[in-house]
């Protein structure tokens, strides 16, 4: 009996700015270092509010300092430097320890971050079911490395301009509608009054601003996020390129590659062509915002000076009000393309947190084989049928089973997908119909296709892999090498390396088999582990299963060479079912 084929949909992601932040924060909270956060947020406001307060004494200061300019008063003068010294010292210290608490908050921001999304995605099956979500499964290594980041240094760097920003609004707020509270002008024969001139200018000046900014350049955002993703497929282009060069030269594929990487890099550089091409747009506001600036906070308290309303020192801490005010406000104009890179990379990093963090298997339709335990000591397929791409294969019996070193060996017809029967008995791919019973509580060791995963670490680190080393003796590690023919590598034990590299092919194989000699799992699944081998070492290692392993329950699915009449107590074969449906997608 067939089912319907599942369908492999990407999970939705919620886009919502406000959503992603919440997410994030949920987080962060919920990390290690979120106590030390918490104090160092702390500790930034509490370093802002300080600055503000010394920037608004610093303000003040220019008035009796610019009064005593005017009355070529050098005693006063001389003071005001000394009060000056005095302030500048102050905010000095407040500047150093603010940025060193901003650089410690990115730190630990990263940290927190990192570790949870790490923590999801090394979740068991989670990474190889995030690699078939669809577009968000691509380069997830890019987004918690290069865009969280990004991501972690620019919440920082915003997050703290924001803050200033905002505390040194409401501290200059006031001292401008002090300065301009009497503001009047004429108009039609009578003087107006116009409370708070000078803040009324400043707060519509930069919302103008603000306005054409976000007009101007919030296509930036789109545009970022597709140059990151452009930038994620260059660098896999390059990587993969360096992890196959000897395919590559054998085949004489240079050329072939040269323009792959060609093709890559051309997508690059147009998308980051239009991201140059909105900030240059962009730049026409914040540059023109900017100079205008210049002259803006003089023209705008200029009135009260004609007036005699305020004295050359008053004018000159009026402009310098407004200039901090002004500043604070055109906070979103000046840091706009950072917004837009900000929102770039909280698009990428929280939207792998959403997939990351949710069911990815549960988002898949289709029927699905059963997983069950069995008695201690059994190993049971029945009824199974597992959908592939090119339609539905199954077992040409109804069921088997297996007892403690017992062995099975099961053959694929033409066109049968093994690996995937492999990965179905692993739980990888659920897909199909039927039974799987797994001993309870009994290790089941699985080694796939090719050559074993060598993580980069000691050679007994890779050797015991995934279990401490410690869990061994250097005696048994010696052995197991032994055993297949490994005793070069004893004297490697210690050594860190890129084992993948130091190795060949063929020790890689046999490191493979050495790794379970080493951990003796009462079961062992193998997708077509024998074919690599010449006849000495295949009859080495039918020693060792019939030796160290003997009492090894054995799934092999594949040919096995010499090893099929001798090894195996069972044989079937996996053929096409009839009446096959449609593929997965």
């Amino acid at each position: 009996m067939t089912a319907a084929a599942p369908h492999r949909n990407a999970p939705v992601v919620k886009t919502g700015v406000v959503h992603q932040v919440r997410e994030l924060l949920r987080a962060v909270r919920a990390s290690a270092v979120a106590k030390k956060l918490a104090l160092l947020a702390g500790g930034i406001f509490a370093v802002i509010a300080l600055t503000a307060y010394a920037q608004i004494r610093l303000n003040s200061w220019n008035q009796p300092f610019y009064d005593a300019i005017s009355r070529r008063d050098l005693r006063d003068f001389v003071f005001q430097i000394g009060v000056f010294a005095v302030i500048a010292g102050v905010l000095l210290v407040l500047n150093v320890a603010q940025r060193w608490l901003g650089e410690t908050l990115k730190l630990r921001l990263r940290e927190a971050l990192v570790t949870d999304l790490v923590g999801l995605w090394l979740q068991p099956r989670r990474a190889f079911w995030l690699a078939g979500s669809g577009p968000m499964g691509a380069h997830p290594d890019q987004r918690m490395h290069d865009d969280t980041l990004k991501l972690c240094d620019l919440s920082a760097d915003l997050g703290i301009g924001l803050l200033q920003a905002a505390l040194l609004f409401a501290s200059f707020a006031g001292v401008l509608w002090v300065i301009s509270k009497d503001f009047t002008i004429f108009i039609d024969g009578q003087d107006r009054a116009i409370p708070g001139f000078m803040l009324w200018a400043a707060i519509v000046y930069a919302v103008l601003g603000s306005l054409i900014s976000y007009w101007v350049g919030r296509s930036l955002i789109a545009r970022n996020a597709e140059r990151y993703q452009r930038e994620g497929e260059l660098r896999f282009s390059l990587t993969r390129i360096n992890e196959h060069l000897d395919g590559i030269s054998l085949a004489g594929g240079e050329g072939d590659e040269k323009r792959r990487v060609a093709s890559h890099l051309g997508e690059v550089l147009d998308a980051t062509g239009r991201v140059v091409l909105g900030l240059t747009n962009l730049t026409w506001v914040t540059a023109g915002f900017g100079w205008v600036t210049l002259i803006a906070p003089t023209l705008v308290a200029a009135p009260l000076y004609f007036s005699g309303k305020v004295s050359f020192g008053g004018l000159m801490m009026a402009a310098a009000a407004f200039t901090q005010a002004q500043s604070s406000l055109r906070w979103f104009v000046d840091n706009f393309s950072l917004i837009a890179d900000w929102r770039a990379t909280l698009l990428r990093v929280a939207g792998l947190r959403q997939v990351l963090a949710s069911d990815l298997e549960a988002g898949q339709q289709g029927s699905r084989i059963v997983y069950a335990e069995a008695e201690p000591g059994t190993f049971a397929i029945e009824a199974l049928e597992v959908r592939a791409w090119s339609g539905h294969d199954r077992l040409d019996v109804a069921g088997v089973k297996l007892r403690a070193g017992e062995r099975l060996l099961i053959l694929g017809t033409p066109g049968t997908e093994k690996t995937l029967l492999f990965r179905a008995v692993a739980g990888l791919w659920p897909w199909g119909s039927g039974t799987v019973r797994r001993p309870a509580g009994e290790t089941i060791h699985f080694m796939p296709r090719g050559t074993p995963y060598l993580p980069r670490g000691t050679l007994a680190e890779a050797l015991c892999y995934a279990i401490e080393p410690a869990g061994h003796t250097k005696e048994a590690m010696l052995a197991a090498l032994a055993s297949v023919g490994l005793q070069r590598l004893a004297p490697l034990l210690e050594r860190t390396g890129h084992w993948e590299r130091e190795l060949s092919i063929d020790e890689q194989l046999l490191f493979g088999f050495a790794r379970v000699v080493l951990q003796s799992p009462p079961w062992l699944v193998m997708d077509e582990a024998f074919g690599a081998f010449d006849d000495d070492t295949l009859e080495r290692l039918m020693e060792v299963l019939e030796g160290p392993l003997a009492s090894t329950g054995i799934v092999h699915i594949g040919s096995a060479g010499e090893a099929h009449g001798r090894l195996f107590t069972q044989v079937v074969h996996l053929v096409k079912a009839p009446d096959a449906g449609e593929p997965p997608r």
